[in-house]
């Protein structure tokens, strides 16, 4: 099960114009233009690295290094995403390239957006609503350009995959959520293998987990479950094995990066890394993440593996990402005052005792700048990070909890003036909350879900951490989620001088009520459910507290000139209702509840009002704001004395999001279209 991303919401589009003395931005020059390009539904912006200059030559070859080790990542992912994403890749960016024509054309237009779009996705489905996408480009002007390719594709391989890109009933959703329908077999992610169902799936794992064994291997983590000769078996994904090209490149990369470690640590941390990629061993990954959470004390960082599963329809398999990085020292004050006191919000959490860690263990927090983000961390990439994930590792050895700030700030500093505000928020008093303290009660609440929120609570003994299933992933954001709002409230920020206002707390209660109850619904096409874990659930939450708190009218979606807007009437009550469903989703959690949890999720987390939807589609439509939003990353070149040896690396951030993409696809390229 996944649970260890804040992504950032559809409410990041609010124009967040001041911020809390508590937060810390570095100034930017006034000419550096975050906006890079504007597609569809997609904005593609810069981030800045603030510091990097300041870290040493030898910091700064660590960070070379890991970066080529995430980059070369890269073909795992699209693999992963589907069976014939390379293959695509390859033909649309090759039409692309060799056009001859007029590029003001219409068909070339569109096959350009399309590229766009298969690009940020990683694959031909929606990053975010796993939908596939449909090309706008005529097929057979599109045939026309393939044949006249250079070297053009066999004609077998051309007619399997034209129906692939153009027929939207072939292969229409890469994770499919939908209740009672087979999610492996109706899932169009290449995680698993040709015939291959749920029940055989679930029933293979069932029979090779030890229920007794308390310290669990995450089984399923970096393996493709496939049918052979009837017989299901794994297809591990290691040196020698699947996508061995791709992780022997990936080795090579991180040794070289050892050489300029930190630290003797770092280097324990990366050989460990390396022999779970040659030996496939899901305990080596196990060692591998308890020496790396333990690493408390290095400024440079990164994660780099199988490490996310909400591409899987049943949160077992990870996907490929890294994310290399380095320490905020300044900003991470907030988040150090926040770990060193979770043994007291353990202790006051309204759960009930027998579900809190009697022993609150490692748990370790920061502030940390990005240096590249790559795999299914890029270009669409999260604010916030908790890891590991396996709750064992957590129990005994604690949490690593990030906050990628230099990633929050390029989207405060690309929001400023887009009317957001006016158009949504009820009222000036409300809007005024927003634009004093939303910048921090936002990065509060992140510093919360990671750091607290995926670190508290236990299973009791004898659950299986992969009891609710489908709707695991939801429920576990669910949870952390209740619990940093829950805490945003509580007086202890002020006292531990995270807050410096009473009321600050509201700013980011009332963005995270009409980011769940309404706005987040732009990115939702008309007639269809929510399927996303972290869209999930926000509404889950706003739902259940609006319907809760509806005889005293806690919450109200109130009409104010024809337009809906969220009012909260008690925001005291409306803190309690939060730890009220955090006591429920915890014994679901702690107690493995199945039932409860998918009754939750169905009933207040999946389905769309459509009249208010409609009603969202079209304010938004005004604003021109695109819903959903990701990065170019910046680019590293390294420094040569006379003799070609690299001695440093420069950073540079004029790169345009085309050019970046097509670029790593030449240089970074592992794996063959056809694997």
């Amino acid at each position: 099960m996944s649970f260890s991303k804040t992504f950032i919401s559809a409410m990041a589009t609010i124009a967040i114009t001041a911020c809390s003395s508590h937060s810390v931005k570095e100034e930017t020059p006034a000419d550096f233009d975050y906006t890079v390009d504007r597609f569809s539904d997609i904005e593609v912006l810069r981030y800045k690295v603030p510091g990097f200059e300041e870290l040493t030559p030898q910091q700064r070859l660590y960070i070379y290094y890991l970066t080529e080790a995430a980059i070369a990542g890269r073909d795992i992912l699209w693999d992963q995403n589907g069976r014939y994403n390379l293959a695509i890749r390859d033909l649309i960016e090759n039409v692309y390239a060799n056009y001859s024509g007029d590029r003001e054309d219409k068909n070339f237009k569109a096959l350009e957006l399309y590229l766009k779009q298969i690009e940020f996705a990683n694959g031909i489905h929606h990053h975010y609503s796993a939908d596939k996408f449909q090309p706008a480009f005529d097929k057979e002007w599109f045939e026309a350009q393939a044949a006249a390719l250079p070297q053009p594709l066999a004609a077998e391989q051309f007619a399997v995959l034209m129906p692939v890109i153009f027929d939207p009933s072939v292969m229409p959703k890469r994770v499919n959520q939908a209740a009672g329908q087979d999610l492996i077999v109706t899932s169009a992610n290449n995680l698993y293998g040709p015939g291959v169902t749920q029940a055989e799936v679930e029933n293979y794992y069932n029979a090779i987990k030890d229920t007794t064994d308390l310290t669990p291997v995450s089984w399923g983590l970096n393996a493709r479950v496939v049918k052979n000769n009837g017989k299901i078996e794994e297809q591990v994904y290691k040196v020698d094995g699947l996508y061995s090209p791709a992780i022997s490149r990936i080795v090579s990369l991180l040794e070289k990066a050892s050489e300029y470690a930190e630290n003797d640590t770092q280097k324990a941390i990366i050989a460990k890394l390396v022999e779970f990629y040659r030996t496939g061993d899901l305990k080596a990954f196990d060692d591998y993440s308890i020496a790396w959470v333990e690493d408390t004390a290095s400024r440079v960082d990164f994660i780099n593996g199988f490490i996310e599963s909400y591409g899987d329809p049943l949160g077992m398999t990870g996907s490929w990402e890294s994310i290399v990085n380095f320490k905020n020292e300044e900003a991470s004050q907030r988040t150090e005052t926040i770990a060193g006191n979770a043994k007291w919000f353990e202790e006051h959490s309204p759960v009930d005792p027998r579900f809190r860690k009697e022993d609150v263990k490692g748990v370790s927090a920061k502030v940390i700048n990005a240096a590249i983000l790559a795999g299914d961390a890029y270009p669409a990439t999260p604010i916030g990070i908790n890891l590991p994930n396996a709750n064992w590792i957590r129990a005994a050895h604690g949490s690593k909890s990030v906050t990628i700030e230099n990633i929050t700030d390029a989207y405060d500093k690309a929001n400023h003036g887009n009317g957001f505000n006016e158009e949504f928020v009820i009222d000036e008093p409300t809007a005024k909350l927003i634009d004093d303290y939303l910048f921090i009660t936002d990065n509060l609440h992140t510093d919360l879900h990671e750091c607290l929120g995926h670190a508290s609570g236990r299973l009791l003994p004898g659950v299986d951490p992969d009891a609710l299933k489908a709707h695991g992933s939801t429920l576990e954001e669910t949870r952390a989620d209740l619990f940093a709002l829950y805490y945003l409230a509580d007086p202890k920020l002020l006292e531990l001088g995270l807050l410096d206002n009473p009321e600050a707390y509201k700013a980011e209660y009332y963005k995270f009520l009409l980011n769940g109850l309404m706005t987040q619904l732009v990115r939702i096409e008309p007639g269809k459910d929510i399927e996303e874990a972290h869209m999930r659930n926000r509404q889950l939450i706003s739902k259940w507290v609006l319907e809760k708190g509806a005889p005293d009218k806690v919450v109200e979606l109130v009409k104010k000139d024809g337009k809906t807007f969220v009012q909260v009437n008690d925001y005291a009550k409306l803190r309690d209702l939060f730890g009220q469903l955090l006591g429920e989703i915890q014994r679901i959690k702690s107690e493995g509840d199945y039932e409860a949890g998918a009754r939750l999720v169905e009933d207040y987390a999946v389905k769309v009002d459509p009249e208010l939807h409609r009603e969202v589609l079209d304010r938004y439509a005004n604003l021109d704001i695109a819903p959903y939003r990701g990065f170019v990353n910046p680019v590293y070149t390294p420094v040569t004395d006379k003799d070609g040896n690299i001695t440093d690396v420069t950073v540079s951030y004029e790169e345009e999001f085309l050019p970046q993409v097509m670029r790593y696809s030449k240089e970074y390229r592992t794996l063959p279209s056809n694997y």
